[in-house]
């Protein structure tokens, strides 16, 4: 059962880099179209009054008759096909993103199966259970919001690296819970600060696509800002990174009580500022921060957005560095 969750996480790391693939096809195609469409008037006729560009027929004078309604369609039939192409890329970019997030939720539940317990036991998992929980939320947005299918590219993107890290780097074979972590409270406490997680990670995919857009509606045409140019406006971006930051904080802050609670139950204390608590404080103190600026009419909304940011990298540091780089009583990585 072990060697088969492997498997799956594995061909759902291929597919997730497919479906990146298909999508950078459809966001290619989606320039290729947009600089066809914009092509000056006085090309059209030019093109159409070249040799190139005539029937053949002849016209009492003997000459050639320029065709130029042939002329002046060909360029917008060439992007309706384009923008056909794009559109097929884009679904097929879905599909394969639901493919793949099948193949991941089947790789978890074969390891938790192998493991006899919840799939959450070390930083393997974990990382693998943020990110599934990244992309199913991503997949329900997209039902709801479809407009919003090229931000795709870069949430893929975000879904290759963390699944290849952590087949590549953070895997651990299957071995029984710590004995702390075997309570009730085990699924209490991580179910829900992996849900909060899973929700912060997706919710930083339209933030820094946000700022991206709005540098770029602002006249920027230099490096990242043109990466935004076939993205969804920067307001919609903007409300969906609050909206998703909205809903996952209180989540997260019953996360960090009920990890309060079981400290109390299996140490005897409720907080020892261990680096991995104290990384959590970090990270609820950032993002409401965030969420309080957000709400504040003279914050501007790109300072608001990069707290968000801000806060996605206190989880990252709490994820990865505390785990890495410090010892405590939370040290179950697995590394």
């Amino acid at each position: 059962m072990s060697a088969l969750s492997d498997q799956m996480v594995s061909i759902a790391t291929l597919v997730y880099l497919l479906a990146m693939i298909s999508h950078a096809v459809e966001y290619a195609l989606g320039n290729v179209r947009a600089r066809a469409v914009a092509a000056p008037a006085h090309e059209l006729v030019g093109a159409a009054a070249s040799p190139g560009g005539t029937t053949g027929g002849k016209v009492s004078g003997g000459g050639a008759l320029p065709v130029v309604g042939v002329a002046a369609t060909a360029v917008p039939d060439r992007a309706e096909r384009t923008a056909w192409r794009a559109e097929w890329a884009g679904r097929i970019a879905v599909g394969l993103t639901v493919l793949g997030a099948a193949l991941h939720l089947a790789g978890l539940v074969t390891h938790g199966f192998a493991a006899g317990r919840m799939p959450w036991g070390n930083m393997y998992e974990f990382v693998l259970t943020v990110s599934f929980i990244g992309v199913a939320a991503w997949l329900v947005v997209l039902l709801n919001w479809p407009f919003l299918r090229r931000l795709g590219l870069f949430l893929t993107l975000v879904m290759v690296l963390l699944v290849a890290t952590a087949e590549l780097v953070l895997y651990t074979p299957i071995v029984p819970l710590v004995p702390a972590l075997n309570s009730y409270w085990f699924v209490v406490h991580v179910s829900t600060i992996v849900f909060a997680s899973g929700l912060f990670l997706l919710g930083v995919v339209p933030a820094v696509a946000y700022l991206m857009r709005a540098g770029y509606e602002d006249g920027r045409r230099s490096f990242p800002y043109t990466l935004a140019k076939r993205l969804p406006a920067a307001a919609g971006l903007e409300r969906l990174t609050f909206v998703l930051h909205a809903f996952s904080f209180p989540i997260f802050t019953f996360a960090v009580i009920a990890g309060a609670i079981w400290a109390e139950a299996a140490w005897g204390r409720p907080w020892g500022w261990d680096p991995k608590e104290t990384w959590a404080f970090i990270s609820w103190v950032v993002y409401a921060g965030y969420l309080h600026a957000r709400a504040t009419p003279s914050v501007k909304r790109n300072v608001a957005t990069w707290l968000a940011i801000l806060g996605f990298l206190t989880v990252l540091m709490n994820l990865f560095g505390v785990n890495i780089f410090f010892e405590g009583l939370h040290s179950y990585g697995g590394l």
